[in-house]
């Protein structure tokens, strides 16, 4: 399986102290495992600041306030459309302030990798299909997170 990431950070105000394109890459290969999928796959994730994520939030989902991820799957009722360019499945686009990431890994108490890591891969199962409208789909979604994350070392 070989995994196609398209990273771009478009902020200015953190800075990170840990491979961004890596640890995508292990996120988006670990979520792959946990769905078993062994398509190649591409995926494209963009930091941003406060205000960009914001401006994103209110016109894609009409809510006026920031977030830490924003996902836009590219699956449609059909499946998946695979990019002829490289026969890799399109999963979709993840956004994620990074302002936000760093406040709440201060407030839960756990590294900006692993808070980062996290929006990853929330955001990589909601590129699959999965949400957390109902309490059984949450639980389901938050246990493969934390699959991923366990089997990446990564911890509180």
């Amino acid at each position: 399986m070989k995994i196609f990431v398209y990273f771009s950070d478009e902020q200015d105000k953190i800075k990170l102290d840990f491979d961004a394109e890596g640890l995508i890459k292990n996120c988006t290969e670990q979520a792959l495992a946990e769905e078993e999928m062994d398509e190649d796959a591409e995926v494209s994730v963009t930091f941003v600041d406060n205000v960009t994520i914001r401006e994103l939030n209110k016109q894609h989902r009409d809510i006026d306030r920031e977030t830490d991820v924003l996902s836009f799957p590219a699956f449609t009722e059909e499946g998946f459309e695979v990019n002829p360019e490289n026969d890799a499945v399109i999963l979709g686009d993840i956004v994620i302030s990074l302002e936000k990431a760093q406040s709440q890994s201060e407030e839960y108490g756990h590294s900006m990798k692993r808070e980062t890591a996290f929006l990853i891969a929330h955001s990589l199962f909601h590129l699959l299909g999965y949400d957390h409208e109902t309490p059984d789909e949450e639980k389901e979604m938050f246990e493969k997170q934390e699959n991923v994350l366990q089997r990446l070392g990564i911890t509180r």
